[in-house]
Formats: C-alpha cells, sequence, structure tokens
C-alpha cells in the first residue's frame, strides 16, 4: 500500500542566494497530524508568490524512489524534504500518474494539477548543502522527474505514516512527466494539455498563447 513517508514544512528565511533574498525551501518534518487547507498544509509559508502557491500549486509531493535515484546520482544521502517537498511519498508513481488523478491521504483528498519547474534557488539550495549542483537545473529538467504540484479539494488532517489511496485516475494518458516536458522541453505538445479536465488557468494560457502564435 503506497503511504504517506513524511510531511513538511518551511516558512520564508533570508537567503543572499535566491533570487528574490528569501526562500522557503528549507523544509523541515512535522510530527503528528496537521491541517491541509485550500492553499496548503498549516505552518508552510511560499516566499516567491509571484511564481508558487495559489491554489494549484498548495502542496508540492516528491516520491522516495525518486529520492534514491537522486541519491545515487548525486552520491550522497538526500533526507526527506530536501528537495522542498512538502509530502515525501512511498509505493506511488508520481512521474507516470496521470494529471488529475486524485489521492486520499487521512481526511485530505487531493488531485494532481500541475508540475515543479526547476530554479536557481533549488540549485542554490543544494550547493548550500554541500551537493554537486553542477548544471543543476539542465539536469533535473532532463532527467523528467518534477514532482508534481497538488491541489486540495477535500480539507482536512494527515500525518506521516497515513495510506495514500487512489480514488480516481482519469483515462486522457497525460501524466505528470508529460506535463512536464511540454511546458519546458517541447513546446509542441503544449495542445495535448487541452486534454486534462479542470487544466489549471496558468497552464491553459500557456496553451492559448502557443496556439495563437
Amino acid at each position: 500500500m503506497p503511504r504517506l513517508l513524511s510531511v513538511h514544512v518551511g516558512q520564508p528565511k533570508e537567503a543572499a542566494w535566491a533570487d528574490i533574498g528569501r526562500t522557503s525551501i528549507d523544509k523541515q518534518p512535522v510530527t503528528g497530524p496537521v491541517g491541509v487547507t485550500e492553499l496548503g498544509i498549516a505552518g508552510d509559508q511560499v516566499s516567491d508568490t509571484r511564481h508558487h502557491g495559489g491554489v494549484d500549486q498548495a502542496v508540492y509531493a516528491y516520491a522516495r524512489e525518486d529520492l534514491d535515484f537522486w541519491e545515487a546520482e548525486l552520491g550522497r544521502e538526500i533526507r526527506d524534504g530536501l528537495f522542498g517537498e512538502n509530502l515525501t511519498t512511498e509505493g506511488i508513481d508520481l512521474t507516470n500518474a496521470a494529471v488529475g488523478t486524485r489521492l486520499q491521504i487521512g481526511e485530505v483528498v487531493l488531485e494532481i494539477a500541475s508540475v515543479r519547474t526547476p530554479c536557481n534557488d533549488f540549485k542554490g539550495w543544494l550547493g548550500l548543502g554541500g551537493f554537486d549542483n553542477t548544471a543543476w537545473v539542465k539536469r533535473f529538467t532532463l532527467e523528467r522527474r518534477p514532482g508534481p504540484y497538488l491541489r486540495v479539494l477535500t480539507t482536512g488532517s494527515i500525518a506521516a505514516g497515513d495510506a495514500i489511496e487512489v480514488v480516481h485516475e482519469p483515462q486522457h494518458g497525460v501524466t505528470v512527466r508529460d506535463l512536464f516536458v511540454a511546458l519546458n522541453l517541447d513546446r509542441t505538445r503544449l495542445p495535448e494539455l487541452l486534454a486534462i479536465d479542470g487544466l489549471a488557468p496558468r497552464l491553459r494560457q500557456k496553451v492559448d498563447d502557443y496556439l495563437a502564435r
């Protein structure tokens, strides 16, 4: 049974290497149940509200299996939460899940809505931790293991150790990886995103802009 390994939250901290001078990427584990609202997990605050946050990026999840892959690539242990994820999962393939897949964790129902785009803050954070972050944005992009952003359909509480149940899986076939590729590597695939019910407005605008060219 897939499960939630850990839950993490972060607050804005001053960081000279961050694009806006502060970042919330340093996520720390939460012990016990924690509340989840439409805007995310209690105790978690976005620093760069221009590029992060909102209902379609309320919660960020990353699979332990993908962290293990990067451990092998980088040659160092990667703790849960180090990639800035709110939820570290186990036993579920988030990369190949369809956009719009709904997950029940504890009382909460989450829906895959978008994907992470790596940035220089991510690179700087890894470098600060002593990792080899050479060309990190490019390396992370080419590997196509982005981790999904989730919108919150049902609020409530979650806790590390909760089971993860897939309660709805769309049949359109557009996966988290497909979405990431269309947004970052092959824009000719943007029209494929129109098959997604409830496509996030920000993503729909990217498709419309592409088709209007």
